[in-house]
């Protein structure tokens, strides 16, 4: 599945035994890594307590589509994912709310924006 930055996708994750899996959504941080892979930042519908690193996101940060259930993006968990991992796509944030993640990012690693 073709994904962009600033989408939320649905993607499964297998455990270590390959048997077992679930299925997560994943803010698309960044797109264009080689081997059709991409940095997801994973979100979580466990909103009752929050980390420093951790920060809710509602459907309003969406210009089109939606997540099923209050949500928070947890940042210290930054991956990569093979986008043959994708199973759907929940919608696409805006522009604004996507920089706003970007720059909570950027703060909490002490990277360049």
């Amino acid at each position: 599945m073709e994904v962009k930055e600033a989408d939320i996708v649905l993607c499964k994750f297998y455990f270590s035994d390959m048997k077992q899996f679930k299925n997560r959504p994943v803010l698309v941080f960044k797109d264009n890594l080689p081997h059709d892979d991409f940095i997801g930042i994973p979100i979580s519908s466990k909103v009752q307590n929050l980390f420093a690193d951790e920060y809710l996101i509602g459907n309003d940060a969406f210009e089109n589509g939606a997540l099923p259930v209050s949500s928070k993006i947890m940042l210290r968990k930054t991956f990569v994912v093979s986008k043959q991992a994708v199973l759907k796509k929940y919608g696409t944030l805006t522009k604004k709310s996507y920089t706003k993640y970007h720059h909570l990012f950027c703060s909490y690693f002490g990277c360049s924006q």
